[in-house]
């Protein structure tokens, strides 16, 4: 074979081997791609399925939340009702509470009322009799120290006592010396006190001394006080710092002068003091007024306080 030939030859034959080397190589790149394409068609697929099942699940948790958020909107209006009527109730139980304790407090005050003398804040000047039974429940000796010279023993209402020892007691540490004339006086010692005033004085005797059954005295509340300089001479007590003292301090003790200047009972007497209780006794004093100036439905109200 001739070189030209030969040359030709290979020529032709690499021609075809590069051909089919092509040929190969693209059917190997197609059959590639189509693997390749496949498996994206697979993914595809599985991934479409996998959405598929989401969007499923994702219904049916959307349904569910929803069915929740209802529940919990039902829930919350019950819980609302609820909490009304709780409150409701608890109204209910607190009127019910408050009720009971106005019961109690109105049997207590009832229960304490029966048992104090209603007697004590009456006006028995010329108005409220006490007949000749009455006697305090209870009295306590005035000790001899605040009795004046020469008195006999002198007794006091034992509930009220504490009051005066007090009042006594502060006069005493301001330098003011008290000291008791009278206190309790009984139904028939006060009618044979007047008898004697009335055969001294006549009638004018009414103008400074009670009959029998209208005295203050005989509550056993009630004091005739001087100080030892002015002793026996009623009407000079007015005119020292013993009664000045009262005046300013005696309130605080529960005590109330009975018969001020101008009073419609009797003259005026600044010796004669009465206990009706801390609390009536200083509204009087607040309110620049006195004992006899106040309706007895007002004083009345007072009773339950006498001793507090």
């Amino acid at each position: 074979m001739r070189p030209e030939s030969t040359a030709r030859y290979w020529l032709r034959t690499g021609y075809v081997l590069i051909a089919t080397a092509g040929v190969v190589a693209l059917g190997v790149i197609g059959w590639l791609q189509q693997d390749e394409l496949e498996r994206a068609e697979n993914e595809r697929a599985s991934l479409l399925s996998t959405l598929a099942t989401t969007s499923d699940a994702l219904a049916v948790a959307t349904s569910t939340v929803a069915q929740l958020e209802q529940e919990l909107l039902d829930t919350t209006h019950r819980l609302r009702q609820t909490e009304e009527e709780l409150d409701q109730e608890v109204r209910q139980v607190d009127r019910f509470r408050r009720q009971i304790e106005e019961i109690t407090g109105t049997v207590a005050t009832l229960d304490r009322l029966a048992q104090l003398d209603r007697e004590l804040l009456q006006k028995y000047s010329r108005t409220f009799f006490l007949n000749e039974n009455y006697r305090p429940a209870r009295m306590t000796r005035i000790p001899d120290r605040w009795v004046l010279e020469g008195r006999q023993e002198q007794y006091f209402l034992t509930d009220a006592w504490p009051f005066l020892e007090d009042m006594l007691r502060s006069a005493e540490r301001d330098g003011i010396d008290l000291r008791i004339v009278s206190a309790f006086r009984s139904f028939d010692e006060q009618g044979d006190l007047n008898q004697q005033f009335v055969r001294q004085f006549g009638t004018g005797a009414n103008a400074f001394s009670a009959t029998q059954g209208f005295s203050e005295h005989q509550l056993g509340t009630a004091i005739d006080v001087v100080d030892p300089e002015t002793g026996g001479t009623f009407s000079r007590f007015a005119n020292t710092e013993a009664f000045t003292w009262l005046s300013d301090n005696a309130h605080r003790y529960g005590f109330i002068l009975s018969y001020p200047e101008g009073n419609e009972f009797y003259i005026f007497e600044p010796w004669h003091w009465r206990f009706v209780g801390r609390q009536l006794a200083t509204d009087l004093y607040n309110a620049g007024e006195y004992f006899y100036d106040w309706d007895q439905r007002v004083i009345d109200t007072y009773l339950i306080k006498i001793f507090d």
